[in-house]
């Protein structure tokens, strides 16, 4: 069995710092695995800009700014990158086993880092009633669809939520013709940057409707619309308050949740401790991890 001084699971944002703090720190046996068949993560469908403003002083869009990285991660020596890479196991001994086209291999990590990231809730975890027509997507689904597959995946819009990505795509529907009907949020206040709810909804006159929930969700074969109702301060549905909008596409931008399936198959009992890309940085730094056998 091949052992490696890092591996790092996932080519995203934040294991491409990690793969350039950890070289920069003396590390010279990296192994990067991503399923993908390219780096940058979610980057890669965030064709809006506002990237790059603290780091480069630079306005970018996502794909521009995971290219400087992945450009710099490139030009470094001692790290190997193994796309199209899909991690099926992990033991506790950081033993993994990983598919890639053609081959299955395995390799004993001396340290791990799992910068595997987040997935979108769906329908299910926030229970909106009805049946289960074709029309309902997580808002990150829709922005791959649109801006890498270039797939517009209906054309009357209701967004659940006010998370940033669900502001961006209410925006970007419009721009591509479709009809943005209505963003519905649960709370107060929008979950996102103000900027993004200024230059994404109010600048293009999309009813936003605050302290409102998705009822059902009305259509079998197809969406064909949604009732709404009013909550009050606990939540509940005010009686009498509720109304309906036609529609024939659901996005849901209702929060992420990590992707935590892999540490929990090793028998990792707290996997809610969640580090970012300047956490990495700075666990390089003071505990130099590839000298830790254990």
């Amino acid at each position: 069995m091949t052992e490696r001084d890092l591996v790092i699971v996932g080519g995203g944002p934040a294991g491409i710092a990690a793969a350039i703090a950890a070289h920069e720190n003396g590390v010279r046996d990296i192994l990067l695995l991503e399923r993908d068949q390219y780096l940058g993560g979610i980057l890669n469908q965030c064709i809006h800009t506002g990237f790059g403003l603290g780091y480069f002083k630079e306005n970018l869009t996502g794909p521009e700014y995971a290219g400087r990285f992945i450009e710099k991660l490139h030009s470094l020596k001692g790290i190997e990158i193994s796309l199209s890479s899909f991690v099926v196991n992990l033991t506790s001994d950081k033993t993994l086993t990983y598919l890639k086209p053609g081959m299955l291999s395995t390799i004993r990590a001396k340290v791990l880092i799992m910068a595997t990231g987040c997935r979108e809730k769906t329908r299910e975890m926030v229970h909106i009633a009805g049946d289960r027509p074709a029309g309902v997507f997580s808002a990150g689904l829709a922005q791959k669809l649109i801006n890498i597959e270039g797939l517009l995946p209906g054309n009357e819009v209701v967004i659940v939520g006010s998370g940033d990505i669900g502001l961006i795509m209410a925006r970007r529907f419009l721009l591509e013709g479709a009809e943005v009907k209505a963003v519905i949020e649960i709370q107060k206040e929008s979950r996102g940057l103000i900027r993004n709810v200024v230059q994404c909804v109010k600048d293009f006159g999309i009813p936003l409707y605050f302290r409102h929930k998705i009822a059902k969700i009305r259509g079998k074969d197809r969406v064909e619309g949604v009732d709404i109702v009013k909550v009050d301060d606990a939540l509940n549905e005010i009686p009498g308050s509720g109304s309906k909008i036609s529609c024939d596409t659901i996005l849901m931008s209702v929060g992420l949740i990590p992707e935590n399936e892999l540490v929990e198959m090793a028998g990792v009992k707290d996997v809610n401790k969640i580090f970012g890309r300047e956490a990495c940085r700075a666990i390089f730094k003071v505990a130099k991890l590839w000298k830790i056998e254990n």
